[in-house]
């Protein structure tokens, strides 16, 4: 392989596993936030929402 395939390798690996870290970060920090409507049909019955709506 030659260098700038290399570099453009890293670039690449880079930029997928920065985006890993940096969605796994945005979650962590900013966590998803059920519905009542939805915590309660998880709860119940466990079926999903989304199908109801």
């Amino acid at each position: 392989m030659s260098t700038s395939a290399v570099v453009m390798m890293i670039i690449a690996l880079l930029a997928v596993w920065g985006g890993l870290g940096m969605a796994l970060l945005n979650l962590k920090r900013h966590p998803e936030v059920i519905d009542d409507e939805e915590a309660d049909a998880v709860l119940h019955d466990g079926a999903s929402v989304s199908s109801l709506r």
